[in-house]
C-alpha cells in the first residue's frame, strides 16, 4: 500500500495545480501556498499561454526530455481532463508548419533540423496546395506547408480554472508567499510550514535559490465568427515563430513574442504590428477579426532554456518550463511523483 503523505506545494501555477490534482487523487493530503489573492488571479504564465501541444515542433529549441515528456503528456491530458468538474477544450488533430516562399531558406533549416531530431514516425509531412486546402480552407494559397500529425492543443484558461476546482484532498493557501524551500520545510513570510514532502513549483518566485529569469511573451485574442480554422498553425519566419491557435467557438489566439525583458507592461506597438500582420498574411479572413483581448506575461526560464526536475529526499524542484509548460507538465509531474514511491 502506498504511504499517504502530507505534502506542501509552493506555487499555484500550472505545475502547482496539476500536482495538487494528481497528488490528491493518489490519496495524499496536499497544501498549496501561493502569493496570489485567489484561484483566478492571472499572474502565472500558464494563464497566458496558447496551450499548444507540439512535441515535434518544439524540438527546434527543446531537447530529448522535452520531446519525450511532450509525447507522454499528449497521452495523459485526456485522462486528466475527463476527471475535472468543468469542461476543457482539447483537440488532437495535428498542427501545421507554414512558410512564405521568400522565407523558404529559413523554413528548410527548421524542417531539416526536425527531421534530424525526430524519430521516423514523427516526421513532418510535406503538403501540396490541394492537401493544404482540404485540411485548412481558410489558409492562404501559396505558403509551403507541413503537417505534424498527432499534435494538439488544450484551452489553457479553462484548464487552469478546472484544475483548481478539481483538486481533492487539497487546501489552498492564497496570499501565502513562500520565501524559500528546503527538504520537508517551507519558509513563509512570517512562519514556517513543515511537510513530509515539499514540491517547489514557484517559477520566477524561486529566485534566488534558482537562477531564474523572465522572458516576456505577448499574445492577442481575435474574435473571428465563421472562420473555419481547425488546428494550430505555426508560421516559420526569419525573425518570428508566429502561431495561431483556434478556440471554440470563434476565438483565435495569436502569439507570441520572446523578448529578453521582465517588463510586464501592455503589448507593444511593434509586437501588435508584426504578429497581427503575420497572422493576416496566412489567414486573410482575419482582416475583419476583432482584437478582443491582449496580454503579456513572463515565462520562467533557466540559463539554458531547458526544464529542471531535481529530487532529493523530502524535496522536489520543478522549474524552467519556459515555452514548454502545457506541452510537458503532465509528463514531468508523473516523473516527479515516481520519487514518492
Amino acid at each position: 500500500m502506498t504511504q499517504r503523505l502530507r505534502i506542501g506545494i509552493a506555487g499555484a501555477g500550472l505545475l502547482g495545480r496539476l500536482l495538487a490534482v494528481q497528488l490528491g487523487r493518489a490519496g495524499h493530503t496536499v497544501h498549496v501556498h501561493d502569493p496570489a489573492p485567489g484561484p483566478d488571479a492571472r499572474g502565472a504564465a500558464g494563464w497566458t499561454a496558447a496551450g499548444m501541444l507540439s512535441p515535434v515542433a518544439e524540438l527546434e529549441t527543446g531537447d530529448e526530455r522535452v520531446f519525450r515528456w511532450g509525447l507522454r503528456s499528449l497521452e495523459l491530458w485526456p485522462s486528466i481532463l475527463r476527471t475535472l468538474p468543468q469542461p476543457v477544450e482539447f483537440r488532437r488533430e495535428g498542427s501545421l508548419l507554414l512558410a512564405h516562399r521568400e522565407d523558404s531558406g529559413a523554413a528548410r533549416r527548421v524542417v531539416d533540423l526536425l527531421a534530424h531530431k525526430a524519430p521516423a514516425e514523427h516526421q513532418a509531412q510535406p503538403l501540396d496546395a490541394e492537401s493544404l486546402a482540404q485540411l485548412e480552407p481558410s489558409v492562404r494559397r501559396g505558403p509551403q506547408a507541413w503537417l505534424l500529425p498527432g499534435e494538439g492543443q488544450v484551452h489553457s484558461v479553462q484548464a487552469m480554472q478546472a484544475l483548481a476546482a478539481g483538486a481533492t484532498n487539497t487546501t489552498w493557501h492564497w496570499g501565502s508567499r513562500v520565501e524559500a524551500v528546503e527538504p520537508h520545510r517551507m519558509q513563509l513570510a512570517n512562519d514556517t510550514a513543515s511537510y513530509d514532502w515539499v514540491f517547489d513549483a514557484r517559477g520566477l518566485g524561486a529566485r534566488p535559490q534558482l537562477p531564474m529569469r523572465g522572458v516576456r511573451g505577448e499574445i492577442f485574442w481575435l474574435q473571428a465568427p465563421g472562420l473555419d480554422l481547425r488546428r494550430p498553425l505555426r508560421l516559420l519566419h526569419v525573425r518570428h515563430r508566429v502561431y495561431l491557435v483556434p478556440r471554440a467557438p470563434d476565438i483565435v489566439v495569436v502569439g507570441a513574442s520572446e523578448i529578453e525583458s521582465e517588463d510586464r507592461s501592455p503589448v507593444s506597438l511593434r509586437t501588435a504590428v508584426e504578429l497581427l500582420a503575420a497572422a493576416h498574411s496566412i489567414v486573410p479572413a482575419l482582416a475583419e477579426a476583432r482584437v478582443v483581448h491582449s496580454e503579456t506575461n513572463l515565462r520562467p526560464a533557466l540559463p539554458d532554456n531547458l526544464p529542471l526536475l531535481e529530487t532529493t529526499a523530502g524535496l522536489t524542484r520543478i522549474n524552467g518550463l519556459f515555452r514548454h509548460g502545457w506541452l510537458i507538465a503532465p509528463g514531468m509531474v508523473e516523473t516527479a511523483m515516481e520519487a514518492l514511491a
